[in-house]
């Protein structure tokens, strides 16, 4: 796994930026605890000074998929989800607060993640502690016939090399999926009460808002679709990628 060598601030657009009011900012022993507004409610999550990784950080492009999952609330209700590249898991601990999301966090192999996620969860009153999978991407997964119907992530395509491990572990958990009840799709209804498409049972749902280079995000979706899976932009840099 490649080694974060920068700040990770500058992968974002200016209207993304978040302030940091230093009256509010707790650094103890290699972290940095603050609290983040998000839609309806304030969380407090404790981030690593450092982690090379990446995994220390609370992504600015969290807090607009927050925004974005809770306008379509309907599509992710009562869905089994699991979070790749959860890092601090504070958008996990969200949905769980936010709609009681049945949700799994999962990140790379490393007990600090696993441990500061425990953590988060203790600190905004989830206890016990969302269940969490240590996996790297690209090696077997660690349970046997995973069957989330739903796998969430946020900018989680910084690293180009991982593209491929990240791919396999997608078709991976799309592929071991078992329909339930024969159920292929999701039917919603908008706000004039007219019947829309919502998303495909399984699939993945991600926002990407970082500033990378556009042949690197060219890169992900065309092998996407060259592994056998079909993206789709819903719009807000949001994509939903299912099985073809």
């Amino acid at each position: 796994m490649d080694v974060a060598l920068f700040s990770p601030s500058s992968l974002f657009a200016e209207e993304d930026d978040v302030t940091v009011d230093e009256e509010t900012m707790e650094t103890c022993n290699g972290y940095v605890e603050r609290p983040h507004q998000f839609p309806e409610m304030e969380l407090v999550i404790r981030e690593f000074a450092f982690h090379q990784l990446n995994a220390n950080f609370l992504w600015p492009g969290t807090f607009s998929f927050a925004e974005w999952l809770m306008h379509h609330r309907e599509w992710i209700e009562r869905r089994r989800c699991i979070e790749l590249g959860s890092g601090t898991g504070a958008l996990a601990i969200f949905l769980r607060k936010a709609m009681n999301l049945d949700i799994t966090t999962s990140d790379y192999n490393d007990q600090e993640i696993e441990d500061n996620i425990a953590y988060n969860c203790t600190a905004n009153g989830i206890t016990p502690a969302l269940p969490h999978i240590k996996h790297s991407w690209g090696d077997a997964f660690p349970i046997p016939n995973p069957d989330w119907d739903l796998i969430l992530a946020s900018d989680i395509l910084l690293y180009v090399k991982q593209y491929s491990n990240l791919i396999k572990s997608l078709s991976v958990l799309l592929k071991s999926y078992k329909p339930k009840d024969s159920q292929v799709g999701h039917l919603t209804k908008n706000d004039q009460g007219e019947g829309t498409e919502g998303l495909p049972w399984p699939a993945l749902l991600m926002s990407w808002r970082r500033r990378i280079g556009k042949e690197d995000e060219t890169l992900f979706f065309t092998s996407c679709e060259n592994a056998g899976l079909e993206v789709k932009h819903l719009g807000s840099r949001v994509y939903c990628i299912k099985l073809r």
